[in-house]
């Protein structure tokens, strides 16, 4: 279970594997996979076999070998790894966009969230985590086998306590009535977000936040417009992330020719390459040095899509009231 609803069951490196649990098979920063543990079936991979049977009894995080001594370790899902390794039916959101959407939503146990639309799961597993144990979140795709794939993951990954999602157009239907006023938070990942706003002004609680998720500054603008009847604080955020790898690299003394041509830019200054003595007291040996490099990742993700917020204020038919 990637969320246990029971606090006495945390998941840590100290709960051991038992068949039928999902882990995260880690083979390096970039190559993850979720494997569903059951005994007496096996995963290859480029560093051999590793029966699962040899998995089921040791405790999350362990490393192990495979036939040919080749090793992955077995790590314990996370919303966080279940974003890296999950199948992508729509462009999903990552660690970065999805901690700043939970910080800004103001999102905590026992909270009620909507969402629009669920698409491939990755901010509602994170959202379901959020919540737990006493919170739920319901989301909405109008995509009917995408909400059924949705529904299949949150079952696999022990989420359906926390999740319940729908089949719903929420730009030409709205939120279900059900919810009127009782919504702490409301996530909107739509083409036409300013069509959906009108129907989460209904369910959100006095003081409650909206959330809107668009590609294109152009959505951002209408929304904004739209947001302003009825919200406060609005607010557009782009979240960029760059990602750096640090690396120790041990290597034999270069020339200061060599260093120029590798580019180096970190470690200790270029030195000429010690001479052999030909008394023998200094033997001609390549002497290795370590040193840490940390340079941006190749692969560096740039603009994902801009966050709007607002908070929902008071109606006026509550301003008649409080006058």
């Amino acid at each position: 279970m990637m969320v246990p609803l029971d606090s006495s069951k945390k998941i840590s490196f100290q709960r051991q594997i038992c068949d039928g649990d999902l882990v995260i098979v880690y083979e390096r920063h970039d190559i993850m996979k979720a494997v569903k543990v059951r005994s007496g079936s096996e995963l290859q991979n480029r560093f051999g076999v590793f029966k699962h049977s040899d998995w089921i009894g040791k405790p999350f995080g362990s490393k192990v070998l495979s036939s040919k001594g080749g090793f992955v370790y077995l790590l314990a899902p996370t919303p966080e790894l279940w974003t890296l390794v999950l199948s992508h039916r729509t462009q999903i959101l990552y660690i970065a966009d999805i901690s700043f959407v939970i910080s800004y939503l103001e999102i905590v146990p026992g909270c009620v969230v909507l969402e629009s639309g669920t698409g491939s799961g990755s901010l509602t597993t994170s959202l379901a985590r959020a919540v737990a144990p006493s919170g739920h979140v319901f989301t909405f795709d109008f995509h009917e086998q995408r909400a059924a794939s949705a529904r299949e993951d949150f079952e696999r990954n022990g989420l359906s306590g926390l999740i319940t999602v729908n089949v719903r157009d929420i730009q030409g239907e709205g939120f279900p009535a059900e919810h009127s006023g009782s919504i702490d938070a409301a996530f909107l990942d739509l083409p036409q977000p300013w069509l959906a706003i009108p129907s989460a002004v209904r369910m959100l609680k006095q003081d409650g936040v909206l959330c809107s998720f668009s590609p294109c500054v152009e959505q951002v603008q209408r929304t904004c417009s739209t947001l302003r009847s009825n919200f406060t604080d609005i607010r557009t955020f782009e979240v960029l992330l760059r990602t750096y790898e640090v690396r120790e690299s041990k290597r034999a003394d270069t020339t200061v020719e060599e260093e120029e041509e590798e580019g180096a830019a970190i470690g200790p200054p270029p030195q000429k390459r010690r001479q052999c003595s030909s008394t023998g007291l200094n033997p001609c040996s390549a002497e290795r040095s370590s040193s840490v490099t940390a340079k941006p990742c190749a692969t560096a993700r740039g603009h994902t899509g801009y966050l709007t917020f607002a908070r929902l204020g008071l109606r006026e038919d509550q301003n008649a009231k409080t006058e």
